[in-house]
């Protein structure tokens, strides 16, 4: 398998995830062209692509996803609830609620198939309507991928042990943002427990649940107000301790904003 980031932060996210023999794009947070751009630059074909996946309804997830998805003329699959979200903000060129002609709804708890790739949805704590993260499985590898969350429930936990690589928010440092540039209501959202993962949450999540298993893991969702980089990096490698002796000196890090990350491979 094989993951490209092509973007993670609060102005667009979207995720690449391949097997030996498909390709689904997570999340649809960057303009159709600015997509198709980032993929032929990290060396993925548009052509490949089966499917696109919704995590949930926020703009940073789904702002091109009308176009992407006319363009490429693949299935969106989405929940029932997160796409009449997504309707309901959403217009058409004739200002009418926008549609999506191809789609597959899932269920939160379920697995589907696309094409030799098995996907799992799973519930996470965040303010939309029905926000999932996912597992994908194929060629007998999996990858986690997890943002927008407030905290990690044991059920999030369950779901990313044995996981062979993990995308996980790393959103911001809580002092950064007590003393940051957001007004109070917006700072006391995202800390809360449907908000983003803190530095300190992650930390804690690696230092105590994490089973050590990915070969890479990927730090997501960086405020670029809220955070730093090398905070983030630090905090991380601190928590990870002597867990860090089973990875490559290469394998934690940092999904990036602007451009699209070098494909990550396992198997």
């Amino acid at each position: 398998m094989r993951m490209t980031v092509l973007a993670s932060g609060s102005r667009g996210n979207a995720t690449v995830l391949s097997s030996s023999t498909a390709s689904i794009l997570v999340d649809a947070g960057i303009s159709c062209r600015e997509t198709l751009k980032r993929m032929k630059s990290a060396g993925e074909d548009p052509h490949k692509l089966k499917a696109i996946v919704i995590s949930h309804e926020h703009q940073d997830h789904v702002a091109g996803l009308q176009v992407l998805a006319r363009k490429l003329k693949i299935p969106v699959y989405i929940t029932e609830a997160t796409y009449q979200s997504w309707r309901r903000s959403t217009k058409d060129p004739e200002g009418k609620p926008a549609k999506l002609e191809r789609r597959e709804h899932f269920l939160a708890g379920r697995s589907f198939n696309i094409a030799d790739i098995t996907v799992t949805a799973f519930t996470i704590p965040h303010d939309a309507v029905d926000p999932c993260g996912f597992t994908f499985k194929a060629d007998g590898v999996k990858i986690g991928v997890v943002t927008d969350l407030g905290y990690l429930p044991y059920s999030v936990k369950d779901h990313l042990r044995r996981c062979d690589g993990l995308m996980i928010e790393s959103n911001h440092d809580l002092e950064m943002l007590r003393n940051g540039p957001y007004p109070w209501m917006v700072k006391q959202r995202v800390m809360s427990r449907v908000g983003h993962l803190s530095n300190a949450a992650l930390a804690e999540f690696f230092a105590t649940d994490y089973d050590g298993q990915a070969a890479f893991l990927v730090l997501a969702h960086l405020s670029e107000h809220n955070n730093h980089p090398e905070v983030a990096r630090k905090t991380a490698y601190k928590a990870l301790g002597g867990k860090m002796n089973l990875f490559q000196s290469c394998a934690l890090t940092l999904a990036q904003q602007d451009h699209p990350l070098q494909p990550l491979c396992l198997g």
